[in-house]
C-alpha cells in the first residue's frame, strides 16, 4: 500500500477442550452431532486484530461467485471453500461482516450457523477429524459495506459512483466474503462475477473467460498462486480494458476509469519494463499475471497491492507503480505472520522506491535517507519504532514505511551493495509463496553476510526515538 496517498489520522477464543469419559466422547462421536472436542478459534492470534482470521484449519481454495448491482449495490453471493482441519472440530469460524447468510453447507449437510459480530459460527453436523478436508458452502447477500479501520480509512467493499473499489487491507475481505481473514493461511481462488452489462469486473489472476447474455456479462477470473485474503479484489466499474502478454510471458490485464485513462496512459506503459528491473533485483516475478485496476474513488485516499492487479483510487505516479510493483514480491508472494511485521511489506516497498529512483537518474538512496534523517527528533518518521508500532491504527505510519526503508538501507550501508543485494533476493526467493517474521530477515541478513547484526536491527526496528547515524 502506498502510503503517500493513504489517509492517516493525526499523525488500521482460545480452543476449548472439553473433557468427558472415554466412552462417551465415543458415543458422542459416532451420533454425530458436533457437541463435544474442541473448537476452533475466533480469531488467528493476532495481537492487532484479534479476531482476524480463525483456528482449528486452513483454507486451500476459495470458490466465489458474485452477482452485483451498481444502482441498488446489492451483493448476491455464494463461497465455497475446501479446507483441511488442523485439530478435531465441533465448532469453527468463518469472518463475515454486515451480509445476510441465507444457506450454510458442510460437505453438502446442512450445518447450523449463527452470528457473533464478525464471526459467523458453524457447527457441523458431524464433528470434523484433525487432517480431515471438508467443503463449507456459504450463500449470502445483502448490501456491503466498508470497515473503517483504526487509523479513520476505509477498507473493503466502497461503493464508487459506477461500481465499487474493493481493496481488503487489513481487514477487509470479511465485508464481501466468508474468510479465513488473515495473511497467515492463504489459498488459491477462483471468481465469477456477473455484473450489469457495460460493467467490468475485475478481480485477480488469469481472465478464464468473459460472457454477456440477458444484459449481464459474466467474468471468469483464477488466482492460482496462494494469496491472503485481504489482498482478493471484485473491483467493479466501467473500465477501458487493455490486454497483452510480456517478453517475460507475463500476462498483463490493465482496467482504467475513462475518467483516468489519459493520466494514468504514460505510467501504465512502464509497467513492463518495472517488473524487469524488479526481477533482476529480486529474483523471477512470482505470478503468471500482472497489470493495474485504475478506479476513479475519492473517498479512498490509497493504492492497494491486490495480488497480482494493484488498485489505485486514481491515476498513479510512477513511484506508485513502483512501489505497488514491489510489493508482489514483498507482502504478496513473502506475507507476514503477524501484522506487527508490517514493515517487511512497506519498507520494502518503499526502498525499491528509493532503488528505482537512484538506478533511474533521481536522487541516490542515500541521498533520501540522508534528507530523512535531517527531520528532528519531534518529526512523525521518529514517532514510534517500525517493527512495533504497538498497534492496528500505527500500521500505516510514517515510521512503518520512511524509518523502515531508512532500516534497509542502514543494512546496505553495514553489509555493502554486493551481500545486501543478495539478502533481497533471498528473502524473496526462499519465502516465495509463503510467508516471513522479522526474526526470519534479521537470521538471513547475518547468516549471508557474516556478521553480527543484532545492535543494528535493535536500533533501527525496535527502539523508539531518533537513532543515532550509521
Amino acid at each position: 500500500m502506498s502510503q503517500h496517498v493513504r489517509r492517516v489520522s493525526v499523525l488500521r477464543r482460545e480452543a476449548v477442550t472439553v473433557t468427558v469419559p472415554l466412552a462417551l466422547t465415543a458415543l458422542l462421536a459416532a451420533a454425530g452431532p458436533a457437541s463435544a472436542g474442541t473448537v476452533g478459534g475466533s480469531g488467528a492470534g493476532d495481537p492487532y486484530f484479534p479476531l482476524a482470521g480463525n483456528g482449528g484449519y486452513d483454507v486451500a481454495h476459495y470458490d466465489l461467485t458474485l452477482r452485483y448491482d451498481p444502482g441498488s449495490r446489492h451483493l448476491a453471493g455464494r463461497a465455497v471453500l475446501t479446507a483441511r482441519a488442523t485439530q478435531r472440530l465441533t465448532r469453527f469460524d468463518l469472518d463475515l461482516n454486515g451480509l445476510k447468510v441465507t444457506g450454510l453447507t458442510v460437505d453438502h449437510r446442512k450445518a447450523d450457523h449463527r452470528r457473533d459480530g464478525q464471526e459467523l459460527v458453524v457447527t457441523p453436523r458431524r464433528a470434523l477429524h484433525k487432517g480431515q478436508w471438508f467443503r463449507v458452502t456459504v450463500t449470502y447477500g445483502g448490501t456491503p459495506k466498508p470497515v473503517t479501520d483504526p487509523d479513520g480509512s476505509l477498507d473493503g467493499w466502497i461503493p464508487t459512483d459506477d461500481g465499487a473499489f474493493v481493496a481488503g487491507e487489513p481487514q477487509g475481505a470479511m465485508t464481501w466474503f466468508p474468510a479465513n481473514n488473515h495473511p497467515t493461511d492463504k489459498a488459491s481462488y477462483d471468481f465469477t462475477l456477473t455484473v450489469p452489462k457495460g460493467k467490468t469486473a475485475v478481480a485477480n489472476g488469469v481472465l478464464l473467460d468473459e460472457r454477456t447474455a440477458h444484459g449481464r456479462t459474466t467474468f471468469r477470473w483464477r488466482q492460482s498462486e496462494p494469496m491472503a485474503a485481504y489482498l482478493a479484489t471484485a473491483t467493479v466499474g466501467t473500465f477501458r480494458t487493455t490486454r497483452y502478454t510480456t517478453r517475460d510471458g507475463i500476462q498483463v490485464f490493465d482496467a482504467v476509469d475513462p475518467r483516468e485513462a489519459e493520466a494514468a496512459a504514460p505510467v501504465l506503459k512502464q509497467l513492463p519494463s518495472v517488473l524487469e528491473w524488479e526481477s533482476k533485483l529480486f529474483g523471477p516475478y512470482p505470478f503468471r499475471a500482472a497489470g493495474s485496476i485504475v478506479d476513479r474513488a475519492p473517498n479512498v485516499g490509497y493504492a492497494l497491492e491486490t495480488q497480482t492487479r494493484p488498485v489505485y483510487d486514481s491515476a498513479p505516479d510512477l513511484s506508485t507503480l513502483v512501489h505497488e510493483s514491489a510489493h508482489q514480491w514483498f507482502g504478496d508472494s513473502v506475507s507476514l505472520t503477524s501484522w506487527k511485521d508490517i514493515w517487511l511489506n512497506e519498507g520494502f516497498a518503499v526502498y525499491a522506491e528509493w532503488l528505482y529512483s537512484e538506478q533511474h537518474g533521481g536522487d541516490s538512496a542515500q541521498k533520501t535517507f540522508d534528507a530523512l534523517y535531517a527531520r528532528p527528533a519531534s518529526d512523525a518518521v521518529w514517532a514510534f519504532p517500525p517493527g512495533d508500532p504497538g498497534s492496528g491504527a500505527n500500521i500505516f505510519g510514517a515510521p512503518v514505511y520512511s524509518r523502515g526503508a531508512m532500516t534497509l538501507h542502514a543494512l546496505r550501508t553495514a553489509v555493502g551493495d554486493r551481500v545486501f543485494f543478495r539478502i533481497l533476493r533471498a528473502w524473496a526467493t526462499e519465502h516465495r509463496g509463503g510467508h516471513g517474521t522479522s526474526a526470519q530477515f534479521v537470521r538471513l541478513a547475518q547468516r549471508l553476510s557474516g556478521k553480527n547484526l543484532d545492535d543494528l536491527f535493535h536500533t533501527w526496528l525496535y527502539t523508539a526515538g531518533k537513532p543515532n547515524k550509521p
